[in-house]
């Protein structure tokens, strides 16, 4: 009997080096598999995120997809969309010269439109527009129960003006700021239950970068809850992390290049692409991008 089955790639993702990055699985033609089904694949490929390609519900739109961790679906995540974007693009033409590709992505928050450059050698680049702002999600944690969930001291927690906070631009996410890159690696949290202590799943550790670093931060993501004990790459935060940029850092009108290194602490450094737009004062727009490079595909059978 001949078993049904589909047709799978996993990229290495906010790199251009297989082996560092984000890992994704991307699973073509998924339109047959129900909810349970896609689950159980996203638990099986144990990544941070797999992403499931169906027929979009407009022509006009490259593909509907959906996004699991190995524990739960998530409405939006970056490094999922930048990952499908790039290998939509890929299989749409020919490699051989560079081109330029615009395409939708149908997410459960809404279409997101992606920008794809195409390499002709290496790895391609996208580029998404926050399919929604960043905005507060709820009461921001105490540093106390910062430092207490994460093994620190309480002089760890905090720089300048950034002081803990929840903010989401789909997914909600603990931001914690710390004092130094010292305190950023000796970060581990004592806790599976961050969403009691500090208000949400995912917790995004952040460090402001040195002075001559080609990045403007330093971060490290956990979500143990949902199944990530420690993420390399996490787009959903960067986009949700621009507004707590607007809160705290004071940035005058215009675009904004604040890059986010991440995963160093794994052994899998990633880099996030993160512009933020600021008019009268307040957050009006964020892009992220990155690079994606090929390292497997396959066949999977269900």
């Amino acid at each position: 009997m001949c078993m049904p089955q589909l047709q799978y790639a996993t990229y290495d993702v906010f790199t251009d080096t297989r082996f560092a990055g984000n890992p994704l699985a991307i699973v073509f033609g998924a339109d047959p598999l129900d909810d349970a089904q896609m689950q159980t694949i996203a638990r099986e490929f144990n990544l941070s995120e797999t992403i499931f390609v169906r027929a979009p519900e407009y022509a006009q739109h490259a593909a509907s997809v959906r996004i699991f961790t190995p524990t739960k679906e998530l409405p939006f995540a970056g490094h999922p969309t930048i990952g499908c974007a790039i290998a939509i693009a890929e299989a749409q033409y020919d490699p051989g010269a560079p081109r330029d590709v615009l395409l939708v992505l149908e997410e459960k928050i809404g279409p997101v439109r992606c920008g794809v450059r195409i390499a002709a050698d290496g790895a391609s680049f996208a580029e998404f527009t926050a399919p929604k702002l960043s905005a507060q999600a709820g009461a921001d944690p105490s540093a106390e129960a910062a430092a207490n969930a994460l093994g620190l001291a309480a002089a760890d927690i905090g720089f300048d003006k950034h002081t803990p906070s929840l903010f989401s631009a789909g997914v909600p996410f603990a931001m914690i700021p710390v004092a130094s890159r010292a305190a950023l690696a000796g970060a581990q949290l004592t806790t599976n239950e961050t969403s009691a202590v500090l208000g949400a799943t995912e917790v995004f550790v952040y460090v402001r970068a040195e002075p001559d670093a080609p990045h403007s931060f330093r971060a490290r993501m956990f979500a143990p809850e949902i199944g990530i004990v420690e993420d390399p790459a996490t787009g959903g935060a960067a986009a949700a992390f621009a507004g707590v940029l607007a809160r705290f850092e004071n940035l005058p009108d215009g675009w904004h290049t604040l890059p986010i290194l991440q995963g160093v602490e794994m052994g899998r450094p990633s880099l996030i692409g993160l512009e933020v737009e600021i008019g009268d004062a307040k957050l009006t727009g964020a892009r992220i991008a990155g690079k994606a490079v090929k390292v497997s595909e396959g066949v999977l059978f269900y």
